[in-house]
């Protein structure tokens, strides 16, 4: 992983891991497929750092998807409103995250790709 400064002058780490090519290539099957079963990468190829970060998206995709149509369905006529929205967006996401798998990059997922779950 690369460093660069941040606005204090220290050093922070990069969030997106510089991954061997040929475990790239080895997984990206089954990086794509995490996106319709997030853990299978971490049963197929438990030591593949390409495998995990799709795993860790997946999972947060995952995550995203179920905490926010719980809270849009709980909240009365504009939460109903706004869950098909919700839902095309989660739905978005997705397709970004298995094309991303499928076709070998590592680029995070807009918004909730930040955040790492899965280490």
């Amino acid at each position: 992983m690369t460093t660069e400064p941040n606005n204090n002058g220290q050093t922070m780490v990069d969030r997106i891991p510089v991954i061997d090519p040929g475990d790239i290539e080895q997984n990206k099957t089954i990086a794509g497929l995490a996106y319709i079963i997030f853990f299978l990468p971490l049963l197929a190829c438990p030591d593949s750092q390409f495998g995990r970060f799709h795993a860790n998206q997946a999972l947060l995709l995952l995550l995203l998807g179920f905490g926010g149509s719980i809270i849009l369905t709980i909240i009365p006529i504009i939460g109903w409103l706004l869950l098909p929205i919700f839902a095309l967006g989660v739905f978005v996401l997705a397709i970004m995250g298995l094309v991303n798998g499928f076709t070998g990059k590592v680029k995070e997922l807009p918004i909730i790709g930040k955040f790492r779950i899965i280490k």
